[in-house]
């Protein structure tokens, strides 16, 4: 395909935002015979569409520097950069008859090559295997291969965890083509992102008729989940106990064990020890038949429930043959720490089984072998736990100079895990900004496509009603509304993206300067108090990174987690200023707080500051108070005031560094409950004042909230 423009080159030096809008006129013809082009579609990469007329000209408004795309099924798509207001001339060389299937199969073997590459990166790099499906669709695709791409850019995005992004992209693939199978992903993908009840609704709204046996199986399996998650365990028992008859059915002896434990598991919730026993059993059996991996993951699943039933030897025997059974693994495999089932987590619970039965002279070469194992293949987590463990344990045999060793070989490990945990939360960081970039491309390429689509089509139906001479006002009005509906539509859905993208992105700095704070007190709190103290101190703060992280995805949480987070947090702070303040958090009972929800992590910020900036500076013992309570039928307070220094005289005592430094906290959270009330209609509301009018005048945040 060649083509050649004409026109003058001139020069701007203004930039490509002050520059004016030209009217460009062009022409597009074919080379040899010089005849014109009819029905070109003529696209502007700032947003303007025209096509040509009978006589291949075309006029559209465009800047200095500006694209144009060039497009016809029967040349291959041109661009040209527009440097004048010149007229410009296109010369195209048309594909002959024969050359048109080979461009369609050309086009269908790059989509194809694309979605190969894809699932080839699928497992090792979502980075590239998403930017491959960036590719498949930047081809001429129909709807059939739209939803397969979208299905398979779903299964990444399971793959690497990233629920919500998962159910968006099943969510365009069932738009563009209706398939079960797609239909009990996206229901697992709700499961997993923690929406039980949509995940719920969405299996059952399959029709069982279109199901196959094995996509039978699959399906009660997952509403079972579903009801396990909601706890309705009678009709979870009911859905495994089909999908296991059409596994038997079938013989699919990996869903037949998979069913046996989890009936075996919903049992066990139940206090039905004897049914559970039953169900576990034939599980380990069928395992044994299957391979050594998944032998041993029935019999750590088995040793599990020995050890909630106090059944310590049975759990014990049981962890001593999965070991021998990962030694088998692994000389073909590696399986990787976070795995439930390597040799150094069932060494310490094999250690920690025989603690648990008074028997510490053989807990001790367990604990000492998981140890060694975990720091072997670098398992810090794991390595941790076992040399508390050891150091516990020598402590009440007496062996004072054991212990002591072991409590320094913990401190190491602690800030070696601390180290570690920054590092991940770092690259977690980088991979969530990579994934959004990515995504942001397929959405863009997505837009584009559904604009110039139906551009195009309306031109089309305009084109003919023109030729016709038929309701040609009528037409234009009626095409003037649906183009108009359509761009409110694209940018109210842009709008909400961008709104997603930007609360995701405030939650991932805010968790990494939360945890950075709070690490740093654990650090100062160690090197200050004695070792029992701070691994009490320790196991809290474990406790409250973990509710923190589960809840940082969500918009907002139920308001009794956040009142749980916050008497954590509060306790901690106090643990370490215990001469400078106490606190108080009281709940009206008048209160029904599962009927409210709030934004995660809204107001630790504001209790850190009255900690850190107020009471810490003040000189006799100061008092923090969180009260909520009742508002309005619908609304309820929650203020948090503290009687210290005050903010003036706070600023007065920061650093000129720290003047200019703003509190990347409180610009997160003022910047979260803008977008929040955008999207949610003004549903939280936050004021800040003095608290008294003394030396010391305090702080006052007062946070309303409204019922959903």
């Amino acid at each position: 395909m060649s083509y050649m423009a004409f026109g003058q080159q001139r020069t701007f030096e203004k930039p490509l935002e002050q520059q004016a809008i030209l009217n460009i006129r062009g022409k597009v013809y074919e080379k040899d015979t010089r005849a014109p082009y009819k029905d070109v579609e003529v696209l502007l990469n700032g947003g303007g569409y025209v096509t040509t007329d009978a006589d291949g000209i075309f006029h559209i408004k465009a800047k200095i520097g500006d694209e144009l795309t060039i497009k016809h099924p029967e040349f291959t798509t041109l661009y040209y950069t527009i440097n004048s207001d010149e007229r410009i001339f296109i010369e195209v060389v048309g594909i002959k008859p024969s050359q048109k299937r080979s461009k369609t199969i050309t086009e269908t073997s790059r989509f194809n090559q694309s979605l190969d590459s894809a699932r080839a990166y699928l497992k090792k790099d979502a980075e590239k295997s998403i930017q491959f499906i960036g590719d498949a669709l930047n081809v001429d695709v129909n709807s059939s291969q739209v939803a397969e791409a979208h299905e398979l850019l779903g299964q990444i995005y399971d793959y690497w965890k990233q629920y919500d992004l998962a159910i968006s992209a099943y969510k365009v693939s069932l738009q563009n083509k209706e398939k079960t199978a797609v239909k009990l992903k996206l229901a697992k993908a709700y499961l997993r992102n923690g929406d039980f009840k949509t995940s719920l609704k969405t299996a059952e709204n399959i029709n069982e008729a279109t199901l196959s046996l094995d996509e039978k199986t699959r399906w009660f399996e997952g509403i079972g989940d579903a009801y396990v998650k909601i706890e309705k365990f009678d009709l979870a028992i009911t859905a495994y106990q089909k999908g296991l008859k059409f596994a038997q059915q079938q013989n699919i002896i990996p869903k037949i064990t998979d069913l046996n434990s989890k009936i075996a598991e919903v049992y066990s919730q139940q206090g039905e020890t004897a049914k559970a026993k039953k169900y576990f059993g034939n599980a380990l059996n069928l395992a044994k038949k299957e391979n050594p991996k998944r032998a041993v993951e029935a019999q750590v699943k088995v040793a599990e429930f020995n050890s909630r039933n106090a059944d310590y030897d049975g759990e014990i025997e049981l962890r001593k043959e999965a070991i021998k059974g990962i030694a088998a693994i692994e000389k073909d495999s590696i399986i990787n720490n976070a795995s439930a089932i390597t040799a150094q987590k069932q060494n310490y619970k094999i250690g920690n089984a025989y603690l648990l039965n008074n028997d510490f002279n053989s807990a001790i070469p367990y604990l000492e072998k998981s140890r060694e194992e975990a720091g072997k293949r670098g398992d810090l987590d794991v390595k941790l736990d076992a040399t508390r463990k050891l150091s516990e344990v020598n402590a009440r045999l007496g062996n004072t100079e054991k212990t002591m060793a072991y409590n320094e070989e913990y401190k190491s490990v602690v800030d070696a895990l601390y180290a570690k945990k920054i590092q991940e939360i770092s690259q977690a960081a980088r991979f969530s900004r990579s994934i959004a970039e990515q995504q942001n491309r397929i959405t863009s390429l997505e837009s584009d496509r559904a604009l110039s689509k139906s551009k195009y089509e309306l031109t089309q139906e305009r084109n003919k009603r023109q030729e016709l001479i038929i309701y040609s006002l009528s037409g234009g009005l009626i095409l003037l509304l649906i183009m108009g509906y359509l761009m409110f539509k694209y940018i109210k859905q842009q709008r909400l993206a961008n709104n997603l993208l930007a609360l995701k992105s405030l939650r991932s700095q805010m968790n990494p300067h939360f945890i950075f704070n709070a690490l740093n007190s654990v650090n100062t709190f160690i090197a200050t108090n004695d070792e029992r103290t701070a691994n009490k101190y320790l196991t809290d703060f474990s406790q409250l990174m973990r509710s923190v992280l589960e809840n940082s995805e969500e918009d907002f949480i139920p308001l009794k987690k956040e009142i749980e987070l916050l008497s954590l947090y509060t306790k901690l702070e106090h643990f370490r200023f215990q001469d400078k303040f106490d606190y108080a958090i009281e709940v009206d009972p008048a209160i029904v707080i599962d009927h409210f929800q709030i934004p995660p992590m809204l107001l630790q910020p504001y209790i850190e500051n009255a900690v850190w900036h107020g009471l810490r500076y003040k000189t006799e013992k100061g008092f923090l108070k969180i009260h909520i309570q009742p508002k309005s039928k619908d609304e309820i307070s929650i203020s948090i005031t503290d009687n210290g220094i005050g903010r003036e005289r706070s600023k007065a005592l920061k650093t000129e560094h720290q003047k200019k430094h703003k509190s990347k906290g409180m610009h997160n959270i003022k910047k979260r409950v803008a977008i929040l009330n955008e999207m949610y209609k003004d549903k939280v509301d936050v004021s800040i004042s003095d608290y008294q009018t003394s030396e010391d005048a305090g702080t006052k945040v007062v946070v309303t909230l409204k019922k959903d």
